[in-house]
């Protein structure tokens, strides 16, 4: 099968066009950038915008089925910017699929979607846990209404999928653990809350496996067709327990300091406030959505995921540690 990956030179994408090669499928890319690793493995590469309807529609041009990796991710910045990458991106993806004649359109998705607030999930379906209100977050907004509109195109001739995998993680990840160690180390880190709340992560192999997984299955009347899916690990955690895996796993002593939710919650709405004002560079150490997110249980259950396509994560939290923890120190 030809595939096309968005955001093949992302975290995520490498490992997708990765677990593709591996299997023998042919790859294409359609990024911002080109990347030597995507060369090396052999996968062709178109460079553009998401914002470009023509170009999305010419990259799509001889392939089979389509992974919409790509996305403007983080938790700072304008909503605009957010709106022009996530939705209207995934508009012209949508699209272009259409025009090419395509039947298969897996999407990247995020549980952010459903985040309300404070409010825990503990063992959630995507049938069972309702879409968030009142995000603190342009990017948890946006990918609600991209996940919405892209489920929405599901129909007689062009199946869709929507994959929520829970924070990514693994060997090559250069955001989540990097700016771990980084605070760790400038002494800026703490647990928010009791750090007793249980969350889910992915580890980076993981989820190209589920995409994969729900690629081979999806058709159209499929039963993933037209659906949302959590994607994890399926082990959750105390989040102080995760936290100090991870520090661990790059060699950091373990972080003790807590601070109340209703502190962390403050200084992010502050945060927020002077960013703006002052139109800062970066991000702020800490928004509402991230205090939130810090605090809260969220887990998901995977039995909905294991019913429709297959999936049943094969590298366990202990496996993908001892990988970070050999490439880590191999970097260093």
């Amino acid at each position: 099968m030809k595939v096309l990956v968005t955001g093949g030179g992302g975290f995520l994408g490498q490992a997708l066009c990765k677990a593709l090669r591996a299997r023998g499928d042919e790859v294409r890319s359609f990024s911002r950038s080109h990347y030597p690793a995507l060369d090396a493995i052999g996968v062709e590469q178109i460079q553009g915008d998401l914002q470009d309807a023509d170009a999305v529609r010419a990259a799509m041009a001889g392939c089979e089925a389509v992974i919409h990796n790509a996305a403007k991710a983080g938790a700072w910045g304008s909503y605009e910017s957010y709106y022009q990458a996530n939705v209207i991106g995934s508009r012209n993806v949508v699209a272009a699929c259409k025009a090419n004649g395509i039947r298969k359109l897996v999407y990247t998705s995020t549980p952010s979607v459903t985040h309300r607030a404070t409010h825990p999930v503990a063992g959630g379906t995507a049938d069972a846990v309702p879409y968030g209100t009142h995000f603190q977050a342009p990017y948890a907004a946006t990918k609600q209404i991209a996940e919405v509109e892209v489920l929405a195109a599901n129909g007689p001739d062009l199946a869709v999928v929507a994959l929520r995998p829970r924070l990514i993680w693994g060997v090559g990840d250069t955001q989540i653990l990097p700016r771990l160690v980084d605070r760790a180390r400038q002494g800026k880190l703490a647990i928010v809350g009791s750090g007793d709340n249980e969350v889910d992560c992915t580890y980076v192999d993981n989820a190209a496996q589920a995409h994969l997984n729900a690629l081979d299955h999806l058709d159209v009347g499929s039963a993933c067709a037209g659906k949302a899916y959590f994607i994890s690990n399926a082990e959750p955690r105390k989040m102080s327990v995760l936290l100090n895996d991870l520090l661990a796993a790059a060699g950091e002593p373990p972080v003790t300091r807590k601070i109340p939710f209703a502190l962390a919650y403050g200084v992010g709405a502050v945060s927020e406030v002077v960013w703006r004002l002052f139109k800062r560079k970066g991000e702020p150490p800490m928004t509402r959505f991230l205090a939130e997110q810090l605090s809260t249980t969220h887990w998901y259950s995977m039995a909905p995921a294991t019913r429709d396509f297959g999936y049943v994560p094969q590298v366990s939290m202990a496996e993908g540690l001892a990988r970070v923890r050999m490439a880590w120190h191999g970097t260093r």
